[in-house]
Parts: structure tokens; C-alpha cells; sequence
């Protein structure tokens, strides 16, 4: 089978925005995760390393550049799903790990648990030789004055679905929530069935939106779900999950590969930053509609 991968830098993204530095952004991770499955890699590592390169970039809300929450701290989520054993793995609320899909990633392979949050995933992730930082690390001016100027909506997650050589597909989500978030809260993206989703017997997704809501549409799984008990295309089953999204009064988007390879990047939002790499090796990079 050829491999395919898909990324998102997150849904909301406002025509004001100059796309030309988020695009760049995207490439370059599209170009490591499109490298290991070139090179025969999993769809595992190809997700893991697109998102950890996501999270390293200031630009995009996840690992540094994180929004600051209410308390004018960082509290970042991620999670990461392995499509042919059903295995997952995330972390919630966590303030010093450099990239939390690496965190996610570990507690999925070394421990009994799907998640772990706040001191005790930060324990965990040490004991494994997962690299931290100092809050100072995750700061950027711009998120600074988003928390002074009170935008409540200013958020964003990255994310990335593969399926390699193999036919096994992958899933994972990142992000630092909501500017002026509430201390503790935890939003879909590390939460298996809403934010992220992977079985080699329909699809990889990787959500971007609002969180709430697609915590309580299950959005990530309900794609899976669609094709899977109504036989419904990759595509189809994308856009029906965010009408129920948009019919409860929100937005988002998503990226998602099923086992044959299509790819489905959808959103009712203003804007999504996404990116892909199809099975003729055609690549797209988009933001606006």
C-alpha cells in the first residue's frame, strides 16, 4: 500500500491572519512525518513526529505558543491512537512537558492506563525520559496579549493521521485549549472518541474545534461509527459529524484517512490550516476555504 498522511494546524483560523509563516510551519512537519512512512516508517512514528514538530513551532497552539488559561498559565492535552492494536494513549492538563504527544505516546507503551493528567502524567513522563521545560519556554508574546485583550475564542489544536506502507493508520492530537480556559479544564483532544480516533477497519481522525462539543458528539469516533454501521464514504461520514456539530451551535473541522487511503479535510469554520500528502504524492497546503 502507498502511504498517506494528513495534518492540521487547527480550525478558526481568521482570514485576517497572514497564512504565508502558518504554511511554512505546516510543511515542515508535513515533510518529517512524510519522511519516516517514505522511508518505510509506522503511522505511528509518522504522527508522533508531524505533531511534536507542530508543538516545537510557536506559531500554532500546542506545546510552545500554547495559550495562557484564566490563571496565565499553559495547561497543554494531547493524545495519540494506533489504529491496528486499538491502543491509546494521553495526557490532560499538564504544564512543563516540552511535547505532550511524546507524553501521550509513553503512557500508551509503558503503562495500563489510556490517561493520565496534571502532576501524576508529569511524573510519569519524567520517569520515562520525557524532555520538559520551564513555563518561560512556552510563552509567546501574541498569546500574552490575546489573555490581556479577554478572546475568549482564541484557540487552535494541530493534529495528524497517517496510513503507512503497512495499511495501519494513526492517530494524533495536541493542543493548549482556549485562551482564558479555567484552570483544569480539559478539553476533546486528549480524549479517545472525540479529538481522536484510529482503527484499521475505518479511519484515523484528528479533530479541531470546540471541544466541548465534540466531547459530547464523541465527533472523532461518530466518523468511525458512520462508516463503519451505515457504510457511509470517509467523506460523507467527516461532514455529517460536523453538521451535528454546527446544529448544536459550533464549529471545527478535521482530518481523516480511512484504510484505503482517501483522505477527508473538512471544516464549517472560517478557516482550517491543513495539509496533506496523497497516495500520487500530490501535496496540498490550505487554510482558507
Amino acid at each position: 500500500m502507498k502511504p498517506v498522511l494528513a495534518i492540521h494546524g487547527g480550525a478558526g483560523f481568521s482570514r485576517k491572519s497572514a497564512p504565508g509563516p502558518y504554511r511554512a510551519g505546516l510543511a515542515r512537519a508535513l515533510d518529517a512525518g512524510w519522511t519516516v512512512l517514505a522511508r518505510g516508517g509506522s503511522a505511528l512514528d509518522a504522527v508522533s513526529v508531524a505533531v511534536g514538530v507542530l508543538e516545537d513551532d510557536p506559531l500554532f497552539n500546542a506545546g510552545r505558543g500554547a495559550v495562557y488559561n484564566a490563571a496565565a498559565r499553559h495547561e497543554l492535552d494531547a493524545s495519540i491512537m494506533d489504529g491496528a492494536s486499538l491502543r491509546a494513549g494521553a495526557v490532560a492538563a499538564v504544564s512543563r512537558i516540552r511535547n505532550p504527544v511524546l507524553a501521550a505516546r509513553a503512557v500508551m507503551e509503558h503503562s495500563p492506563h489510556v490517561l493520565l493528567a496534571g502532576h501524576g502524567a508529569e511524573r510519569f513522563a519524567r520517569r520515562h525520559g520525557i524532555a520538559f521545560a520551564s513555563q518561560r519556554y512556552f510563552h509567546t508574546e501574541a498569546r500574552r496579549q490575546a489573555l490581556q485583550r479577554n478572546l475568549k475564542g482564541h484557540h487552535g489544536t494541530v493534529g495528524a493521521v497517517a496510513r503507512d506502507a503497512a495499511g495501519n493508520l494513526a492517530a494524533a492530537t495536541s493542543t493548549g485549549g482556549f485562551t482564558g480556559k479555567l484552570p483544569g479544564r480539559v478539553g476533546d483532544s486528549p480524549i479517545i472518541g472525540a479529538g481522536t480516533w484510529a482503527d484499521n477497519a475505518t479511519c484515523a481522525v484528528s479533530g479541531s474545534g470546540h471541544g466541548e462539543l465534540f466531547m459530547r458528539t464523541a465527533l472523532a469516533h461518530d466518523v468511525a461509527a458512520r462508516m463503519r454501521y451505515r457504510g457511509d464514504s470517509l467523506a460523507r461520514a467527516a461532514r455529517a459529524a460536523l453538521a451535528a456539530i454546527a446544529r448544536l451551535g459550533g464549529d471545527g473541522g478535521l482530518v481523516a484517512i480511512d484504510r484505503r487511503g482517501n483522505i477527508a479535510m473538512p471544516f464549517n469554520s472560517e478557516g482550517m490550516l491543513r495539509a496533506c500528502v496523497k497516495q500520487d504524492g500530490a501535496r496540498v497546503i490550505g487554510a482558507g476555504r
